[in-house]
């Protein structure tokens, strides 16, 4: 059973901040082997959506209103723990994503900046690539927008 939960960063537990921030710098900087900056200042703008299941957390995004980030509100972080991988459950995490920021900003274009090798996979929630791709942190990225 998966329980999904979305909160503002003021509301995080220190625990769940914990939590959140172990996920994604065990799959970003250690899976990835992706030196960077996790801690970008983006978070406290933020809704934190998170989906735990009873072993922790297993899936993450980062929710930001426009004018953020981006000039458009935007999806990031975007996890899904090793173990629920080929599972489904990235699928549904996007799902989540999007209705819920939906329901923040309204039915307004959603960008995010996806790592080249899924743009299919963003694609079959509505998202096209936009611009050419770049590097960031050493690591291939397409631009996309929704809507």
């Amino acid at each position: 059973m998966l329980e999904w939960t979305e909160t503002p960063f003021a509301a995080l537990t220190p625990h769940a901040l914990y939590e959140i921030l172990q996920v994604r710098q065990a799959v970003f900087v250690v899976e990835q082997n992706c030196a960077y900056l996790d801690a970008d200042g983006y978070d406290a703008p933020a809704w934190h959506l998170c989906g735990r299941d009873a072993h922790g957390l297993v899936a993450y995004a980062r929710l930001l209103p426009g004018g953020t980030k981006h000039t458009a509100p935007s999806i990031g972080r975007v996890i899904t723990v090793a173990r629920a991988r080929g599972t489904g459950l990235g699928k549904a995490l996007m799902r989540e994503a999007v209705e819920r920021l939906q329901h923040h900003v309204g039915a307004v274009p959603i960008v995010l900046g996806a790592q080249a090798h899924l743009q299919r996979f963003y694609a079959e929630f509505g998202f096209v690539t936009v611009g050419a791709e770049y590097l960031e942190d050493g690591i291939p990225h397409i631009d996309m927008q929704r809507g």
